[in-house]
């Protein structure tokens, strides 16, 4: 079958091929599987450009090539004998998990996965380009229920203006909260002011952070960006019994433990999502209450994804929602 692979490049850096022969599992279906051709599928930007520069994360070099995503929208084309709730033709939204997945998600033609693993149903009054990405906006959404935000409460994000942040913003703000974006993206803080979910927008970079982000000014701060020796300054930005929301991607963290103290700070992990998350987040979509439509920058065939990754790997600030069509 079709799939978006990473690959090792002569000059030693790595880059994105379509392939027309990557494994497809051809078993008959068992109980509760499903089998979905893919129709769309996004770029996720963080975690995908972290495996296209070899970081902390990422498969090692001898891994190649390799797979990645976690986020895309197809057709099922096919039930198992126990499947209750999808049928042929239903489209659907697949998220990677590690449970009972056959095939992975993300850029591949053809998916096998168990119904009740991370799918979800689209109804009509969601455009399946946009649930495309509704793999990032799952963290989102995790990401701000995890932060317990309360009407009229204070919060920050961090690294606010990419895809992630954004669709933050606007959960945020139909949560009650005050939001305020910090990033060092000129457009994309543009973009963000656009969309309006946030009541402050603020260019971080320099001595930014310094003259926009008052200490202890914040209820909570939803740390997007993971940028190794900010956290003091996390921890500062809220007030007393804050909320500090850390996001998957980091190798370690490391913070000046009697500040926290002094914060009497509570520091949480956030990581992926679940159904409850997609099915929250359809509800806001299909209310337009969160929108998707702004973030995305390209819908182009898979075969033009060579120069698409190109650019997230040497300057992923050139981009913003990617989907590829399949």
């Amino acid at each position: 079958m079709r799939a978006l692979v990473t690959v090792l490049e002569a000059d030693g850096r790595r880059g994105k091929r379509l392939v027309h022969d990557w494994p497809e599992y051809t078993e008959p279906l068992q109980t509760n599987e499903i089998k979905v051709r893919n129709i769309y599928s996004g770029i996720t930007n963080g975690t995908e450009r972290n495996n296209m520069l070899g970081g902390n994360y990422a498969r090692p070099d001898h891994e190649l090539p390799s797979n990645e995503g976690y986020q895309s929208v197809g057709e099922v084309i096919d039930v198992g004998p126990e499947v209750e709730d999808l049928s042929i033709g239903d489209l659907v939204f697949i998220g990677a998990h590690s449970g009972t997945r056959r095939s992975p998600a993300g850029h591949v033609e053809f998916v096998t996965i168990a119904e009740d693993d991370l799918v979800l149903k689209l109804p009509p009054d969601v455009d399946p380009v946009h649930a495309a990405l509704f793999g990032m906006g799952g963290v989102a959404m995790r990401s701000c229920r995890n932060a317990e935000l309360r009407m009229g409460e204070r919060v920050l994000i961090v690294g606010g203006a990419g895809c992630i942040g954004q669709i933050a913003a606007q959960i945020a703000a139909v949560m009650g909260a005050r939001v305020t974006i910090g990033d060092v993206a000129g457009r994309r803080l543009e973009l963000a002011r656009s969309i309006g979910a946030a009541e402050s927008v603020v260019d971080v970079s320099g001595d930014g952070w310094d003259r926009y982000i008052g200490g202890g000014a914040f209820d909570a701060v939803i740390d997007f960006a993971g940028v190794p020796g900010m956290e003091d300054k996390l921890i500062t930005c809220v007030r007393l019994q804050g909320r500090v929301i850390l996001v998957a991607g980091r190798w370690e963290v490391n913070y000046t433990f009697r500040t926290g103290q002094g914060q009497e700070i509570t520091i949480k992990q956030n990581s992926h999502f679940d159904r409850g998350d997609l099915q929250n987040l359809c509800r806001l979509v299909g209310r337009d209450l969160v929108r998707i439509a702004p973030l995305i920058q390209d819908v182009v065939p898979a075969d033009e994804a060579p120069r698409i990754y190109a650019a997230l790997r040497d300057d992923s600030s050139r981009l913003m929602g990617t989907v590829f069509r399949w």
